[in-house]
């Protein structure tokens, strides 16, 4: 019997429609609600005896469009509405009475500023200094810089004076509050978000004993409390595609309920009271998680499909998935632009729709059904999801399917284990303590596995992102699916997968591989920013500024294999050279750290002194050893003030020597201190561009430098004209090899067997010149001469 597809059809229009509306005003979302309505009654009476069996899929689509064009449409009314559309276009300072909606969390922290609170919230009424009263029911973004509203739950109402800005669109969020200071006025939360906090406390406590990382990761995987997680470990959890497992999603409502319903089972409980205590389950299980909008999502998606199976119908799992996703989003049509809610979507669908098919075709091919199960589950939900991660990442990982599968073994019991804390921890503390203990066990296992998956070389290969990557990719898993039917197709798919191996191996042997035997100075590729790593031995390097993010330093030091850092060189203190500091600091020590003697911008220095690592002030004449390099101090000769920028007129400039190959690095000295350095040895074989290659640039500075590489570190389109096409040509006819991050990648400066110098590519680029089209992880070399 055929699947039926009518409420399939409502849920996909309605919640493309909703996604479209929400950035259409509400007359045009009225006018399609209206239109769908009209078209779908004369589908239904248009007499053509073809159109039959496809008739109501069709009426139904149109009228989940209809659905979503309305609900819309009166959301987008209230978001649109004056008074407060006028005073969040005016910037007006209000006082504010909201509703907290949902979990405050911690923004991310940049260099020279401390990480935002950021606090989805109702406003309930607003007040203008004027003394101007208005009640309404509006969704807004608070952004706090008090760390106070980090303590607040879902539900419970306050009171605060913050300034009103204009949203971004394409949600229904009426206003973005800026509030510097803590709630002024604070109601207490519902019983039930109380009693949640209650327990997710006592698990906290109970984990605290543990190690850092497990200790951290447990909350996490039971209640989805990541307050405690270590950054390091959740950036290896997100490269290897376990990051669904640190928040509530239907996975973890489908382990409970699972448990729940095989125990319901074997005390032969029928069909409706096994799908009774499943919803009981369910719903204590939200009580402990706090029922937040995530929650509910995460609950409805996972509950609908897990009812319809207790109730033996399997049939009717894609019916009741699609009537989930049709009142979820005629409920809040801003979950259609949310990608946590795609994915939920996504992943059950992948899990009951694909999966059992899967696992069925291996059984009949003999594998044994635990075996079959293990792999079909996690590649159906990876490959239902792929489009969407794709989309936002911008990379569709290698080894999430492999981390996946070794990490299902160690879920449930951590899950479990968890639950049974968090219950246990109000009135049996001791008990509390040995159910953590036993559970961060398999806790250590999915730690292990994120940073052995992390480790892996090109385990992340890039994709275009933004909805054009998602579609493309969606499309192709589709046709590989559909093709994989036909023992052709899945011979010819297999021919094509190993000729790509076969032929890519020889490009990698012949390339060489990354880094490169013997390489000198690498920059690294961080966008609009500095980070250059100087080889000193071993996996020990000297790392001068860190780039704007903390990511592609990280990510450019662990490619290199750098385990410890001996020495950081800060260069000056602007966000672009200072804001990767974590991503230096991410599983790797730093023994001492050299800053130059101007304190400007206050903020940024603060940041970085306040890491705690030894610090030296670097005058003019400094000189530094650090096994096999050697490291002077130039500039600034003297401080420069005045100018243009005296930040950048006063970076540290340093003559380092390595393996008999001079480096000038520059930091983003401009015209005022290279003229002040002119008296000084500048000659060097390889030059690390000041600034960027602005056109902020001294000729006979230049001149006197004479390198045989100019290395620039640049981002690709930025708003600067950085770099300046006068100062690379300068360079060129000077003889210089000049070469470029934004155009490149990663730059690799090596001295080959001749005694010459050689740039190393490594990159998207270096992979389009090897094989001749879009490829990455590849690297080419350049020769550049004799010494």
């Amino acid at each position: 019997m055929s699947t039926d597809l009518r409420l399939a059809g409502a849920a996909i229009g309605c919640w493309l429609t909703a996604l479209s509306c929400l950035f259409c005003p509400a007359w045009a979302c009225w006018a399609v609600g209206l239109g769908a309505v009209a078209l779908a009654v004369l589908w239904a009476r248009l007499p053509v005896r073809a159109l039959r069996p496809t008739r109501w899929v069709v009426v139904a689509a149109l009228l989940g469009v209809a659905c979503g064009a309305a609900a819309t449409a009166a959301r987008v009314g209230v978001r649109d509405a004056e008074p407060l559309a006028g005073l969040a276009a005016e910037h007006r300072t209000v006082r504010l009475g909201l509703r907290i909606s949902d979990d405050p969390r911690l923004g991310r922290a940049t260099a020279g500023r401390a990480p935002t609170v950021i606090v989805p919230a109702r406003l309930m009424w607003l007040r203008t200094p004027d003394g101007t009263g208005v009640e309404l029911a509006a969704r807004v973004l608070v952004l706090a810089a008090d760390k106070g509203w980090l303590g607040l739950l879902p539900g419970q109402r306050v009171e605060a004076t913050g300034r009103l800005s204009p949203p971004r669109g394409g949600d229904l969020r009426a206003a973005v509050v800026s509030v510097p200071d803590g709630p002024a006025r604070v109601e207490p939360a519902p019983f039930v978000q109380r009693a949640a906090g209650t327990l997710r406390e006592g698990l906290q406590r109970a984990c605290l004993p543990l190690p850092a990382e497990p200790g951290g990761l447990l909350p996490g995987l039971v209640v989805g409390d990541t307050s405690r997680l270590d950054q390091r470990l959740a950036d290896d959890f997100r490269a290897t595609g376990l990051t669904h497992l640190t928040a509530v999603s239907g996975a973890n409502l489908a382990i409970v309920v699972g448990l729940v319903l095989m125990l319901a089972r074997w005390c032969r409980a029928g069909p409706k009271l096994a799908a009774l205590i499943c919803v009981l389950a369910l719903v204590g299980f939200v009580v402990l998680v706090r029922p937040s909008p995530s929650v509910l999502r995460a609950a409805a998606m996972g509950g609908l499909a897990l009812v319809a199976l207790a109730l033996g119908r399997p049939r009717a799992v894609l019916p009741s998935l699609a009537t989930g996703v049709l009142v979820l989003v005629v409920a809040d049509p801003e979950l259609s632009v949310d990608a946590g809610f795609a994915l939920s979507v996504l992943a059950t669908g992948g899990l009951v729709l694909l999966a059992p098919r899967w696992a069925q075709a291996l059984q009949a091919r003999g594998w044994p059904a635990f075996a079959a199960e293990a792999v079909c589950v996690p590649a159906s939900a990876q490959a239902a999801c792929a489009p969407v991660i794709a989309g936002i990442s911008g990379g569709v990982s290698l080894t999430t399917v492999p981390a996946n599968l070794l990490a299902a073994p160690a879920v449930a019991p951590a899950t479990v284990l968890g639950i049974l804390t968090a219950v246990a921890s109000p009135v049996l503390p001791g008990a509390a303590q040995f159910t953590a203990w036993v559970a961060a066990w398999p806790a250590r296992w999915l730690v292990s596995i994120a940073h052995h998956g992390a480790a892996v070389p090109d385990g992340v290969l890039p994709w275009p992102g933004g909805t054009f990557g998602g579609v493309v990719l969606g499309g192709l898993l589709a046709v590989l699916i559909l093709a994989f039917r036909w023992r052709l197709a899945r011979r010819a798919v297999l021919v094509v997968a190993v000729g790509c191996v076969l032929g890519a191996v020889p490009v990698r042997l012949l390339t060489g591989g990354w880094p490169p035997p013997g390489w000198v100075v690498v920059a690294c590729d961080v966008g609009q920013g500095d980070a250059l790593v100087v080889a000193a031995g071993g996996q020990d390097a000297v790392v001068v500024d860190a780039g704007p993010q903390p990511d592609p330093v990280d990510r450019c030091l662990r490619d290199l294999g750098v385990r410890r850092v001996p020495l950081l060189v800060i260069s000056h203190f602007h966000a672009d050279h200072i804001g990767g500091l974590d991503g230096v600091l991410r599983r790797r020590p730093v023994d001492r750290l050299l800053v130059p003697p101007f304190a400007e911008p206050a903020a940024g220095r603060g940041a970085v002194l306040g890491r705690g690592i030894a610090a030296l002030d670097a005058p003019a004449g400094t000189t530094l050893t650090v096994g096999p390099v050697g490291l002077t101090v130039l500039g600034p000769a003297l401080t420069v003030t005045g100018t243009r920028s005296d930040v950048n007129n006063n970076s540290l400039v340093l003559a380092v020597t390595v393996g008999g190959i001079r480096l000038l690095l520059t930091g983003d000295a401009e015209t005022e201190e290279q003229e002040s350095l002119l008296a000084a040895p500048l000659h060097a074989d390889v030059l690390k561009v000041p600034h960027h290659g602005s056109a902020y640039q001294d000729l006979a500075f230049l001149d006197a430098v004479a390198p045989r590489v100019a290395l620039v570190s640049v981002g690709a389109g930025n708003d600067y004209g950085h770099p300046s096409a006068g100062v690379l040509a300068r360079l060129g006819r000077g003889g210089a090899r000049v070469v470029r991050t934004d155009e490149h990648g990663d730059l690799a400066v090596v001295r080959d067997d001749s005694g010459g110098l050689a740039v190393v590519e490594h990159g998207p680029a270096a992979a389009r010149r090897a094989l001749g089209g879009s490829a990455a992880g590849f690297s080419v070399g350049v020769s550049v001469g004799g010494s």
